[in-house]
């Protein structure tokens, strides 16, 4: 599951990534108005948790923005404001549920957990290609050969190639979206990475495996016999 979070103040933001991450969420960061509805423009999420003070754009402007622009996703307004009538701005801008500061990380969990079943892009906790298998409530592997784990890193990886199968992902996309690092000199990163998860798939007998597309990126295919 992929999740959207806007949030201005980074310590929080970060705070709530962890949290989410921990729960096998794989989290998008955006510290600004502008660059979240750059985010929710650029990229599918299965849910979008948004402040709504935030500069650039607030909150209720990003919302109704992407809502005109047709984006669906389930919505989540997080927020220090809790008057009846910014719950009712925040909802009628387009908002699935309001969840005002602070708050319990239990309820902060379950608000997601129900904000995601709603998605229409919501997909089962386990994600198949060919004979391969990935469990994103275990973070394991597993094909006809047997089953391994991954590590945080490692799936979220997987998890991008494994919903998008025989899509071309260039590695500064993959840096952005699994490392948040934009730099060419961290390049080597994904290269290393790549490579475990080809050795994981090769030991579990995949029938799928990740191509190099020269001057493209990288691609998840079915394996030639």
């Amino acid at each position: 599951m992929r999740i959207l979070l806007a949030e201005d103040e980074e310590s929080i933001a970060r705070a709530l990534k962890l949290m989410l991450e921990k729960n096998k969420y794989t989290v998008d960061l955006a510290f600004n108005g502008p660059d979240a509805l750059e985010h929710i423009s650029a990229s599918p999420y299965d849910a979008l948790v948004l402040d709504i003070m935030m500069p650039g754009m607030d909150g209720i402007e990003v919302l109704m923005t992407a809502r005109e622009r047709g984006i669906t996703t389930p919505a989540l307004f997080l927020t220090a404001k809790g008057e009846v009538e910014d719950r009712v701005a925040g909802l009628d801008a387009g908002a699935d549920d309001y969840l005002p500061k602070p708050f319990a990380a239990s309820e902060f969990l379950a608000r997601v957990r129900a904000l995601v079943r709603r998605s229409g892009a919501y997909v089962p906790a386990v994600l198949s290609f060919g004979s391969v298998e990935l469990d994103c409530n275990q973070y394991t592997l597993r094909a006809a050969g047997g089953e391994i784990r991954l590590n945080n890193k490692e799936y979220q990886l997987m998890e991008l190639f494994m919903r998008h199968p025989r899509r071309v992902f260039s590695t500064m996309h993959l840096m952005d979206k699994v490392w948040e690092l934009d730099s060419e000199s961290d390049m080597d990163v994904v290269w290393t990475y790549i490579g475990f998860l080809r050795r994981k798939l090769r030991q579990i007998g995949a029938d799928a495996e990740i191509k190099t597309i020269r001057g493209a990126g990288y691609i998840l295919e079915r394996a030639q016999c």
